[in-house]
């Protein structure tokens, strides 16, 4: 691998990681445990679409084991790596049938099988009663994966924007 195309996933790694721990820094939303906006997915969705999967999946990978490391616990490991490896299989497989103008869409099913991750864990974990939240997250990952996936649509809609003046 070339040394500016390290720096570049070392960046976005360091960035994902920096909206990680802002967002666990804000107030709960909502009162339901599990639900958040997922800020660092804008930096995964936009890798799927940037990135070879093993490059994306660096990211996500160093992210979720630095992000519990920093701010969270084991538990939070097995929860977040389940979602975000779930996550990162879907969006790259819905990658080949959903365009990059339309991220955001890949971002909103990114999020509903990021939430069916930490599920499947919860019900190893805690049980099968665990279910009853599943249509809470899945309700808020539709939500939480429309504003990553726009924030996500709008950096790209800026970076061909910047392209086509430096190209000028």
């Amino acid at each position: 691998m070339k040394t500016k195309r390290l720096t570049e996933l070392g960046l976005l790694t360091a960035l994902a990681l920096i909206l990680f721990i802002i967002e666990i820094r804000l107030p709960n939303l909502v009162p339901v445990p599990g639900v958040k906006l997922g800020l660092a997915n804008i930096i995964t969705v936009f890798a799927v679409y940037h990135y070879k999967a093993s490059e994306t999946a660096m990211i996500v990978v160093c992210r979720v084991i630095l992000g519990a490391f920093f701010g969270g616990s084991l538990m939070t490991l097995l929860y977040s790596m389940a979602g975000a490896l779930l996550c990162l299989a879907g969006m790259l497989f819905l990658k080949r049938v959903i365009p990059e103008s339309q991220i955001w869409l890949c971002s909103v099913f990114g999020a509903v099988l990021h939430n069916i991750g930490q599920i499947a864990v919860a019900c190893l974990v805690l049980g099968a009663g665990m279910l009853a939240y599943l249509p809470f997250l899945l309700v808020a990952g539709c939500i939480a994966g429309a504003f990553t996936g726009g924030c996500a649509q709008l950096i790209l809609l800026r970076e061909s924007r910047k392209r086509k003046k430096r190209d000028a």
